[in-house]
């Protein structure tokens, strides 16, 4: 049997004490931190199509933090202002399905299409008012 003195008790105290304070410090840090969703768009083009010719531009994605989503493609020419020219079909994300957008088209003339995919929130199915929550990077098609 061993004994202890008494200052080895402090010694020993003192040191749970700093490794509780330590925790608890810890703790706070990462409880202060926010929490990032999971989330990315895709979209896909080639890079040259031919006048004339018919070409496909998609695009999809999800994120865990949008209770049901739409994705929307948007098209551009000359630096012209964003349109949309296709959306996906509203998907909730209990459903494990990534939203989805699909467009074709055929261009008569030379130039050079810019592409981009917007990710929707939305509150519910039917939401009138959906939220921009994500946008894809811009892809461009020129036409030969």
């Amino acid at each position: 049997m061993t004994r202890t003195t008494k200052t080895e008790a402090k010694g020993l105290s003192r040191r749970r004490l700093a490794v509780t304070g330590a925790l608890g410090l810890v703790s706070l840090a990462l409880a202060a931190v926010p929490a990032h969703a999971k989330g990315d768009i895709d979209i896909t083009a080639p890079h040259k199509a031919g006048v004339g010719k018919t070409f496909t531009v998609s695009a999809h994605g999800s994120d865990d933090a949008a209770v049901y989503q739409r994705i929307c493609l948007q098209e551009r020419t000359a630096g012209q202002a964003w349109h949309q020219v296709a959306c996906g079909a509203t998907v909730g994300r209990d459903t494990g399905k990534d939203a989805r957008a699909t467009v074709h088209l055929k261009s008569r003339h030379h130039r050079t299409f810019e592409f981009r995919a917007v990710m929707y929130s939305l509150t519910g199915p039917h939401d009138h008012h959906p939220k921009r929550w994500r946008t894809s990077e811009v892809v461009k098609v020129q036409v030969r």
